[in-house]
């Protein structure tokens, strides 16, 4: 017998980039939480830009100004926060393909602070972005 909702009811939401956020929930304080937060924060911003109605660009212009200043104060090694600062700048554009050039860039980067599932996730983010 397959499960019906009621009709009053709402469809569970989807949380995407759960690994990331597992990942960073897990890991101790310091290099790998920091990195896998970092990256769950580019993901959502870049993940933005490749729905089909983007919101508008104030609202991502705030988000953009907002993540750049949290990443600012988290100690990323040089090579993962030049491409993350660079997915939140680019989340604002209308040019999806760019801002997946940036994320395949920082999982390269940050792919030793990630485990297969975060790494996964960033790739299959990638996918869409490009498409």
């Amino acid at each position: 017998m397959p499960h019906t909702l009621p009709p009053y009811a709402l469809a569970a939401p989807a949380f995407r980039f759960r690994h990331l956020a597992n990942l960073a929930g897990r890991a101790p304080i310091g290099g790998v939480r920091e990195v896998a937060l970092a990256c769950f924060v580019a993901a959502r911003l870049a993940a933005e830009s490749a729905g089909p109605a983007p919101d508008d660009p104030a609202g991502r212009a705030s988000r953009c100004a907002g993540a750049k200043a949290w990443l600012a104060t988290l100690s990323l090694p040089v090579a993962v926060r030049a491409p993350a600062v660079r997915c939140a700048e680019l989340s604002v554009s209308d040019a999806p393909r760019v801002v997946g050039v940036e994320v395949a860039g920082l999982a390269l980067a940050a792919a030793t602070f990630l485990d297969a599932q975060s790494r996964a996730e960033l790739e299959g983010l990638v996918a869409v972005l490009r498409t």
